[in-house]
């Protein structure tokens, strides 16, 4: 059987469906799996071993240039690619319109969210067969949920795993615990100020661990030079592919994190990983892992620097008492 996933974005939802597809690779192994993403996660849905063919959409690029005779061409020969897939089954795990049209045009039937639970009730319009999910529940379970209606199994969601694998590489002269600051991320009102980074930076560096950062634009490349100066130990890793950024992250000791995605894919390799929420609410998208806790600022309030440390220092200390009993 072959089944295509269409999740195209963003990054916290692609690895948020991952544990769906690791239920289904083990329950169902005889079903291949296919992936259409944006062209900017494709790295991403590599890192899972039970994926195997990547399609790759521009729709964020194509939206900017409607009316280019180039960005036809390249929807064209999506659907020319997914039609000659024939695929037997489309999992939109998205449900947005925009997912529920890209689905569409690999000419199979598609299974979705129904109305009442999809994200967006338009996108029902056009699947098969839909299935209610209670839209109340972690988008991870919701997924979880989904596959295993629409592929007939039923998930254990007394366990989690994500079945991503880091990619290969590491940081050349680096020895000992790191651990990563993601500081970049997509809204003003997500990011904790520099300050408090570099108060974390240097209280790491206290307690004998290299703090790593890096930077994808020019703002951000500034708060990370920040973090640097302010705390010499601290490794700045120049912008970097994304999948050279994910290797260093698969090999830190710990990571600390904005809500954005990186984070989550720091929770899906299962590091001990302390996500700060500022502005979002975790409950329902928050990260997700063995060894993952999210921060939450009270109304009016702040998360500070020495609370970080603390549950950092909490998380790497249940992950490794977890490793000496295995």
């Amino acid at each position: 059987m072959k089944v295509l996933i269409v999740k195209t974005s963003s990054m916290g939802d692609v690895i948020h469906t991952f544990p769906a597809v690791e239920d289904a690779s083990l329950v169902r192994p005889d079903i291949s799996f296919d992936w259409c993403v944006e062209e900017a996660f494709a790295g991403i849905v590599a890192l899972h071993p039970a994926i195997g063919r990547i399609h790759t959409v521009a729709i964020r690029r194509w939206r900017k240039a409607l009316f280019n005779g180039g960005t036809w061409r390249e929807a064209a020969a999506l659907r020319r690619t997914l039609r000659s897939c024939h695929y037997d089954l489309v999992i939109d795990a998205q449900g947005l319109l925009k997912s529920a049209l890209v689905a569409r045009q690999a000419g199979a039937p598609i299974a979705g969210f129904d109305r009442s639970s999809a994200r967006e009730p338009s996108a029902t319009l056009f699947y098969d067969v839909t299935y209610s999910v209670p839209r109340d529940l972690h988008a991870i379970e919701r997924t979880r949920r989904l596959f295993g209606l629409a592929l007939g199994y039923q998930p254990d969601l007394s366990t989690l795993n994500s079945g991503i694998v880091p990619p290969a590489g590491t940081i050349a002269n680096i020895r000992g615990k790191t651990a990563f600051l993601l500081h970049g991320t997509s809204r003003e009102d997500k990011k904790w100020p520099v300050e408090d980074w570099i108060g974390t930076a240097r209280l790491l560096v206290d307690r004998g661990m290299t703090p790593v950062t890096t930077w994808s634009n020019e703002r951000e490349k500034i708060v990370a030079e920040a973090i640097g100066k302010a705390a010499p130990s601290t490794v700045v890793v120049p912008k970097s592919p994304l999948a050279d950024i994910a290797a260093i992250l698969g090999r830190s000791t710990l990571v600390i994190g904005a809500d954005t995605g990186l984070t989550h894919l720091a929770s899906g390799f299962g590091l001990p990983t302390v996500a700060v929420f500022l502005a979002t609410e975790p409950g329902l998208t928050g990260p997700r892992g063995p060894y993952a806790s999210t921060l939450l600022a009270a109304p009016g309030g702040r998360v500070v620097p020495a609370e970080v440390i603390a549950e950092a220092e909490r998380l790497m200390e249940l992950s490794q008492a977890n490793i000496g009993e295995d």
